[in-house]
């Protein structure tokens, strides 16, 4: 019983610690779109085709 005890405590620190990581991505700009909008013109819009 004790060893699932300290399973489940290990994995709720390792699932904080990839939260807290995921956290700092966002907040650091890790999944910014820098490419996407410089592009978009060159792409033909579907929506402006089908009319």
């Amino acid at each position: 019983m004790g060893v699932i005890i300290i399973l489940v405590f290990f994995s709720v620190l390792v699932a904080g610690g990839f939260l807290v990581a995921f956290i700092w991505a966002v907040r650091s700009g890790q999944y910014d779109d820098r490419y996407t909008p410089s592009v978009r013109i060159l792409f033909d819009d579907e929506s402006e085709s089908k009319k």
